[in-house]
């Protein structure tokens, strides 16, 4: 089957599917979303002038989907964006609190059922989420040339032409950039282990003081250690090798095994997030913590969802680098809509906004030789790291994220090897 064939019914890598309060969605019928679209006259191509595009979208609502689970990223969207598109274009935003795995089987429903005009217009996406949307054709596009601020992108860097191996084609647009670093409590650990033997020796020195959550963060943990055990790193670029994955993961899960009773709470039991795994930073329980956003350190403490002594940084045989993105759905009632919003979200206003460590943190995406003297030196000013070495330094020893499959693979064999012989799931403390 090619790559992108059509959907079926028993879709593989979609499973437990929405309830039936989503099927409920997909009923016959104009809904008042579709009619006011209609009436606005916001349907659009994607060769549609730009000027089309702003009269077709101007004062319209659009709806996105995105993970709610940090509270600086929803004051970012939800206060000083929704603020600031309501007064460029009249846009009024809803958010829709779906991520990952919700995400894909929501949509799932409305490309199986045929909708025509569904409830999501820009959806917050990456690596497998992108891979599956994009197996469903899900996706509206490609419309990432045609926003006016994407020639501030170089879209030829792989590290935004590329999502998880996967050429984005233009069906998602490039919204930050993050690298993977550990943080540790600066009085208790002196010398953070810099390689995996170190890392080994470390977890059996200090039994208990070190753990990973089960969800992306420890995935993408885990996919660093993958590399490591490969026979080739290089065999992670491009498409998926069966071969070279089944090996590295035998090693990696042999590696797992062996630490286990060293983790914390010997291994019986794993932080579902890595809220959890902060918090139990904080409290005390553990020494490290770790976080797919190599800005995230200084806001956290900030916040006190860290100890004033965490430091972060990346160990010497890498982290995993990858961007995250917007992409528009393909039943999209306000595509028009969804488009004037991504083009403000990759502005220099908006990419410099949510840099800055007291908003959220996030890298920037921008190709920041294009901008004027102006915008470089603000972005230079906004680059004020306390805790965590500059993106410069940490970006040598970046990892390219490995082809989707990698990630599912490890998804399923997580559950197996941990989740399906774990005593339960460590809540709060």
């Amino acid at each position: 089957m090619g790559f992108l064939a059509k959907p079926r019914r028993n879709w593989m890598l979609c499973c437990g599917l929405a309830s039936c309060g989503w099927l409920l969605l997909a009923g016959c019928g104009k809904s008042s979303r579709q009619s006011q679209t209609e009436a606005a006259g916001a349907r659009i191509t994607v060769d549609s002038p730009w000027s089309q595009v702003q009269s077709a979208g101007a004062n319209s609502t659009v709806r996105i989907a995105m993970w709610d689970g940090d509270p600086l990223i929803n004051q970012y969207m939800a206060g000083w964006v929704a603020e600031q598109v309501q007064q460029r274009h009249g846009l009024r935003l809803e958010f829709v609190p779906l991520n990952g795995q919700q995400l894909v089987n929501r949509m799932l429903v409305d490309v199986e059922s045929g909708r025509a005009v569904g409830e999501l217009d820009v959806v917050w996406i990456n690596g497998e989420t992108f891979f599956q949307l994009r197996q469903m054709r899900a996706l509206w596009g490609p419309f990432t040339a045609c926003l006016p601020n994407a020639e501030l992108l170089n879209l030829s860097d792989p590290s935004i032409a590329l999502d998880f191996q996967l050429p984005t084609d233009g069906y998602e647009c490039p919204w930050g950039s993050v690298q993977q670093a550990w943080i540790y409590h600066a009085e208790r650990v002196t010398r953070p282990p810099q390689t995996l033997t170190e890392l080994t020796a470390w977890i059996q020195q200090h039994p208990g003081r070190f753990t990973f959550d089960v969800s992306f963060t420890g995935l993408t943990f885990l996919k660093s250690l993958l590399l490591q055990f490969a026979d080739d790193p290089g065999q992670f670029s491009g498409r998926f090798d069966e071969v070279g994955y089944r090996r590295a993961a035998d090693r990696l899960w042999e590696w797992v095994r062996l630490v286990r009773p060293q983790l914390w709470r010997e291994g019986r039991t794993f932080p579902q997030d890595v809220a959890q795994l902060h918090a139990l930073l904080l409290a005390g329980e553990v020494d490290f913590s770790m976080s797919n956003n190599d800005g995230e350190v200084d806001n956290k403490v900030r916040e006190g969802i860290l100890p004033a002594a965490a430091q972060a940084y990346v160990p010497e045989f890498g982290s995993i680098r990858n961007s995250h993105y917007l992409g528009i759905a393909q039943n999209s009632a306000n595509p028009a809509g969804a488009m004037l919003l991504i083009n403000f979200l990759i502005s220099p206003e908006a990419q410099l906004e949510k840099q800055r460590a007291e908003v959220w943190g996030d890298g920037t995406v921008l190709d920041v030789p294009r901008l004027s003297t102006e915008w470089r030196a603000k972005f230079a000013a906004a680059e004020q790291r306390e805790r965590v070495p500059a993106r410069s330094e940490l970006r040598q020893r970046a990892r390219t994220e490995p082809p989707a499959e990698v990630m599912l693979r490890l998804h399923q064999e997580l559950r197996r090897e941990i989740l399906e012989t774990a005593t339960g799931s460590e809540q709060r403390p």
